[in-house]
């Protein structure tokens, strides 16, 4: 179970108020079930943070969350969500998908010093990712942690800023 080690076995952040933050989700298209639950899921915790300003903008693949991340963060957004699922195949395609969109991810959250939520599912099987995707009898819900830690993330650096923490 990949949520093995969490602060606890199904962690959620304690919502507060977020609504002065600027948040984008970018999400990828394929496997439209498990991106249903990652949308869904990330939708329900910007509710709960009270969070009003959300753009959400979809890309092909996996491949193309760094690139659109990195635009909504040079935008000024306070944080990024990026959503996707890559399911190994019998190829190395999924390595290299994988490798590129976290290294990816990564950089925009250094290079623009914004919350980036780390919302890519990398998976084995379809049933894996299923079980990750906040759906009905899912046993994680990776669309809501992933919005809630760009959130609590933001937050932070806009304490360590100087601005309100919240």
């Amino acid at each position: 179970m990949s949520g093995e080690g969490s602060p606890t076995a199904h962690y959620q952040a304690d919502p507060f108020d977020g609504r002065d933050l600027r948040v984008a989700v970018v999400a990828a298209s394929w496997h439209d079930q498990v991106m249903e639950g990652l949308l869904a899921g990330a939708d329900r915790a910007l509710r709960d943070f009270g969070v009003e300003q959300v753009q959400v903008v979809r890309v092909p693949g996996s491949f193309e969350l760094p690139v659109v991340a990195a635009e909504l963060a040079r935008g000024g957004q306070d944080a990024v969500v990026a959503l996707g699922v890559v399911i190994r195949g019998g190829t190395p395609h999924f390595d290299y998908v994988c490798s590129a969109a976290t290294d990816g991810l990564s950089r925009v959250a250094l290079d623009h010093r914004v919350a980036v939520g780390f919302g890519l599912l990398t998976c084995d099987t379809e049933e894996q990712a299923l079980d990750r995707a906040g759906l009905a009898g899912s046993q994680e819900d990776k669309g809501y942690e992933a919005a809630s830690a760009a959130l609590v993330t933001a937050r932070t650096l806009r304490g360590l800023r100087g601005g309100s923490a919240g």
